[in-house]
């Protein structure tokens, strides 16, 4: 339940992803929340589940407000439900669901022991009571939490063992209840997200105990989003993501997320849910219409990294104060670490590109460089330009804005004033061809991006610590694919896995690798 609603915020704001890779057990931290894995694979039938045991009316009326953000007005529903029934599983299923969202999403360390010394006590509060489906699934699932926020506030040993104990306990609700859908929802999200880990990382599954299945992973969701019941649109909103973010097929994800928006506007996830897959998709404009129209006021969960998202959507418009103030807010109100050096990188950007004095764009950019870790993707490449001290090209810089705002035909308008000379660095010779394929991509000019994806790559060489060329050999392999050449898809997606170091290797490599899962 929350396991998965939280994943739709948690994929992508950062608390998850990926750092957990070097921290050992603590490695299914970031691995469980990813959004991304291979097509469906044969796998055996399984019999159309049917809704055992649902919440109770009020149980799912609170289980709504969680949905929306409204943490307080669900914990006044469960209030008296949990003191007139202390033992439900629904009620503490949803209690549980409520202080895991708020741990998770506002990353703030001050409430970290109160909030999972309740979880635990809600796990408590489910000994002696009868086995049963809900009452097992309960028990997994708060299982799984415990173990995210442990491994969230980096107390790796204590949540690698809550969520491999959880990660089994649900194996067995399923093996004990095979109709019953919620649990095969959160397996389907275990299973397919362990399983996308690189071939590397396998032996540390099976020293787990981690059997990685993709395909059953991908099966059992599949079997969740077909079955009404109270949990089913969170198993539609993960298929929708999967689809979106890695098999390069927006469409159901939009048209989803823009329905549900619509039909729920008192809804914050859904507005996030909208904005995300509107800016991953480079509608700036969509994306910032749903920010401007998300639901406010004191009733919701702050969700800081609204402002961070909406910062980017203005830069990408040329609006730089905008943008200011809104990365500003972000870094005020935000408890957690992640984005604060992406953050402070952006700040200097928007004073750089906007003519401010030059005593405010140092300010920022020292602030990329105040102490906190550089763990998701965005904060390494903060760090990395500020470790560099390298100079940034201003007419590649407003084009890669531009483009990623999905304002193609002007970021090849101002591509038009590159004008390499002996002294250009090599960083933006293999930059500019970049530049203008992205841009003849969105444009849906495939010719055109392909000779300068070609370009790129021969700019660059076999061993340019750039990410230029492997994001152009990554992209060249998904045009190869989507018409059905699978040799060449197959050439340049080993392609982009060969380049050594760069700033987003992490998620060019996985992307790949789980594109020549598909050619297989």
């Amino acid at each position: 339940m929350a396991f998965a609603a939280v994943h739709l915020v948690a994929a992508k704001t950062g608390p998850f992803r990926r750092r957990a890779a070097r921290f050992g057990i603590g490695l299914l931290s970031g691995l469980l929340l990813m959004e991304f894995g291979p097509p469906q694979a044969a796998v055996p039938a399984t019999p159309p589940p049917t809704a055992l045991e649902p919440l109770t009316p009020n149980s799912r009326r609170a289980y709504a407000e969680v949905l929306k953000l409204r943490l307080d007005a669900a914990r006044a529903m469960l209030r008296p439900e949990l003191a007139a029934t202390p033992r439900s599983a629904a009620p503490l299923l949803i209690a549980n669901c409520a202080d895991f969202v708020e741990l998770v999403v506002s990353q703030d360390d001050s409430r970290y022991n109160a909030l999972t010394t309740s979880q635990e006590a809600q796990l408590d509060a489910l000994d002696g009571v009868p086995a049963s489906a809900l009452r097992d699934y309960a028990r997994a699932e708060m299982t799984l939490h415990l173990g995210l926020s442990q491994l969230l506030f980096k107390h790796m040993v204590l949540g690698g063992f809550h969520l491999r104990s959880g990660y089994h306990q649900m194996q067995d609700v399923v093996r004990h209840y095979p109709n019953f859908a919620p649990a095969r929802k959160t397996l389907g999200v275990c299973e397919f997200s362990v399983g996308a880990l690189p071939e590397g990382y396998h032996w540390l599954l099976r020293l787990l105990g981690l059997t990685p299945s993709v395909e059953a992973g991908l099966h059992n969701l599949g079997v969740a989003a077909g079955q009404p019941g109270d949990f089913q649109l969170e198993s539609q909103l993960l298929q929708a993501l999967i689809r979106e973010s890695y098999y390069k097929q927006p469409a159901e994800a939009e048209h989803l997320t823009a329905r549900l928006m619509a039909e729920q506007p008192d809804n914050l996830l859904f507005a996030y849910v909208r904005m995300s897959v509107a800016k991953r998709q480079h509608h700036a404009d969509a994306a910032l219409a749903a920010y401007r129209a998300r639901p406010t006021g004191p009733g919701y969960l702050p969700v800081p990294y609204l402002h961070h998202m909406a910062a980017d959507l203005l830069l990408y418009r040329g609006e730089y104060a905008a943008s200011e103030r809104e990365n500003l807010a972000f870094l005020r109100e935000s408890r957690g670490q992640q984005y604060r050096k992406d953050a402070a990188f952006k700040l200097y950007l928007t004073a750089w590109l906007g003519g401010q004095p030059a005593t405010t764009m140092a300010r920022y950019r020292a602030l990329i460089n105040q102490p906190g870790p550089a763990d998701v993707e965005e904060d390494i490449y903060a760090q990395h330009y500020y470790d560099e001290a390298r100079k940034l090209n201003p007419v590649l810089t407003r084009a890669r804005l531009q483009s990623d705002g999905g304002y193609d035909r002007e970021a090849l308008a101002t591509l038009r004033g590159f004008r390499p000379t002996p002294s250009t660095l090599w960083r933006d010779r293999i930059e500019a061809p970049y530049r203008r394929a992205r841009a003849f991509q969105g444009l849906g000019q495939l010719d055109s991006a392909w000779f300068y994806f070609e370009a790129t790559l021969s700019e660059a060489g076999p061993k340019a610590p750039y990410y230029y060329a492997p994001q152009a050999a990554l992209q060249q392999g998904y045009l190869a694919q989507s018409v059905g050449n699978k040799p060449v898809a197959r050439k340049y997606f080993l392609k982009a896995l060969a380049y050594p170091w760069h700033e987003y290797k992490n998620s060019t490599d996985a992307k790949a690798k789980l594109a020549l899962r598909v050619l297989k």
